[in-house]
């Protein structure tokens, strides 16, 4: 009986110990344990298989994905974090702010834009000028004067001076071709208008022009740790209750936290993110035919 449990623990649970973690890796592939048929039957996928939508608004979705291996989960995880569309390409005019014209545009590919990605196509590699099907335009164009109407004796830099701060909001969309025709005024913008991208001092000037190209998220700067796991480990450290308490999580279960910057909704996230492990599956299975045909 005991071997029988350790067994079904071995191929069902990830133990959190004191001092590590066991069972991480699966086990429960063809002809590995004696008694138990782990070929793939897609019969019993369907019926063990579900998603459950925990929560959902404008920003984020939370959702399990019961009765999948870690890898597939990992897959998705991974393509959502970097291969689900994203975009920007800056051309700088002049720029005498402390900000260096680098960091400045790496500033401004952090901003998110809110437009349907999908909308546009990916820009060919070599193309330097955009068209209206694969770029978005914006002028960003501020220069910082002394107020006039200042009180002598102020300290306060937001009396002194006149744009001393520059935010998305002076970012001003530049319709490319027929764009003014196929969105409305005011739907192509920064989601967020607060944000701030540089200071300035009275005759320093930012004046630059930035093309968003729909591109993957693995080429914009991010940080991500997949192996943050935050289950509290604290009962270990009671010498009374550690003996008395396993710690385990269900080895085909996991929970999944989206946040959307606000170009797209989560939702349709996770759908493209799907679309995209499709797509790689598909791709696999012709290269698969092409080697038996050869």
């Amino acid at each position: 009986m005991a071997a029988a449990q350790a067994v079904e623990e071995m191929r069902s649970r990830v133990v959190l110990g004191e001092f590590g973690v066991r069972n991480v890796h699966t086990t429960d592939f063809p002809g590995n344990y004696s008694g138990y048929d782990d070929a793939w039957d897609q019969d019993r996928f369907e019926k063990n298989f579900r998603v459950d939508v925990v929560h959902m608004d404008e920003n984020s979705l939370e959702f399990d994905m019961v009765g999948i291996d870690a890898a597939i989960a990992n897959a998705f995880r991974r393509i959502l974090l970097a291969e689900v569309s994203a975009g920007p390409k800056v051309l700088v005019y002049n720029n005498t702010s402390i900000v260096q014209d680098e960091i400045l545009a790496h500033r401004l590919g952090l901003i998110p834009i809110h437009a349907d990605p999908r909308l546009f196509e990916y820009r060919n590699q070599g193309d330097d000028e955009g068209t209206e099907i694969d770029t978005l335009q914006f002028r960003l164009q501020v220069r910082c004067t002394r107020n006039p109407h200042a009180a002598k004796d102020s300290s306060d830099p937001n009396e002194l001076y006149v744009n001393h701060k520059v935010y998305t909001r002076h970012m001003t969309w530049v319709p490319l071709g027929n764009q003014a025709d196929l969105f409305p005024e005011g739907t192509i913008r920064p989601v967020h208008d607060d944000i701030l991208i540089a200071q300035l001092r009275p005759g320093q000037e930012i004046d630059l022009l930035m093309h968003c190209v729909k591109g993957i998220g693995k080429k914009v700067a991010r940080v991500a740790n997949p192996r943050l796991d935050t289950f509290s480990r604290e009962i270990f450290r009671n010498e009374k209750l550690k003996k008395l308490v396993r710690l385990a999580r269900v080895r085909d279960h996991y929970i999944f936290s989206v946040e959307s910057t606000g170009v797209l909704p989560p939702d349709v996230l996770v759908s493209e993110a799907i679309k995209v492990l499709m797509g790689k599956c598909r791709r696999f299975l012709d290269e698969l035919d092409a080697v038996q045909m050869d």
